[in-house]
């Protein structure tokens, strides 16, 4: 995987994107003293380097989901990649990890409600060959999630 070495224009860009996303490239380009076109330049070479991408996040529990939870999982450790694919395939499925510790994977769920969330484990999770234990981490609440963060300090 090639780094891509950010400059304090393509700092300031993703700054302001952070701001909102849909902030029109001739926006930017006034704050910064820049052509559109070279926003625009910049903008798509950060998506095809895939530091930037621009997607609509939803809330699922306002959304009609009322139950979210991870799931640590342990599997059948020969198997890891293949095994983490067909839980991903899952729609209740929105993140999955492979992680080094106590689980193999950590997986996160939205359901309509406690029973889907039973549905979910009983007919899909624990139907994949290699899934040995999981143990189910419902939220109560959600205090903190973000999807923008800063890229590390030096990488300009």
């Amino acid at each position: 995987m090639t780094t891509l070495t950010l400059d304090k224009t393509d700092r300031a860009i993703i700054q302001a994107l952070k701001g909102d996303g849909r902030l029109p490239f001739s926006t930017i380009a006034a704050q910064l003293n820049v052509s559109p076109g070279m926003i625009r330049q910049r903008v798509q070479r950060l998506v095809d380097a895939g530091v930037l991408q621009f997607a609509a996040v939803t809330n699922p529990l306002r959304s009609g989901y009322h139950t979210m939870a991870m799931i640590g999982v342990k599997a059948d450790g020969t198997r890891l990649r293949e095994i983490a694919n067909q839980i991903a395939a899952f729609e209740e499925v929105i993140y999955l990890a492979i992680t080094s510790g106590a689980y193999n994977f950590l997986v996160e769920v939205t359901c309509i409600d406690n029973a889907d969330l039973l549905r979910f484990l009983s007919d899909k999770l624990y139907s994949v060959e290699g899934v040995r234990e999981a143990e189910t981490f419902i939220y109560l609440d959600i205090v903190k999630e973000i999807y923008a963060w800063d890229p590390p300090p030096g990488n300009a």
